[in-house]
């Protein structure tokens, strides 16, 4: 498996090379992109993208945790995260199966 990650400058740039705009323009667009996904999940919790998969925010009620260095017990309080469930598309990507 490779280390290498992804940066959103790449991702930039492949916009630039495939759509054929500006960079600040690419720039933008992904941006734009980004934020209505996010006010999305923060409004409607759900986020589909067929072919990629799903985003849905779940909510995750208190606990108690510990602390691993310290092994002292804390209150993890109540909070909203997001989870990402693949598409079977993109699950078969990684895979390799995509013939």
């Amino acid at each position: 498996m490779s280390d290498k990650t992804i940066t959103r400058a790449e991702v930039t740039d492949a916009i630039v090379r495939q759509v054929g705009c500006t960079r600040q323009e690419s720039s933008d667009l992904l941006d734009d992109a980004l934020e209505m996904i996010g006010q999305a999940l923060e409004s409607e919790g759900v986020v589909k993208l067929s072919r990629f998969g799903n985003f849905v925010v779940r909510e995750k009620s208190a606990r108690e945790g510990r602390n691993p260095k310290t092994g002292e017990e804390a209150r993890i309080s109540a909070r909203r995260v997001v989870t990402f469930r693949p598409s079977p598309l993109l699950k078969e990507t990684v895979d390799g199966q995509d013939d």
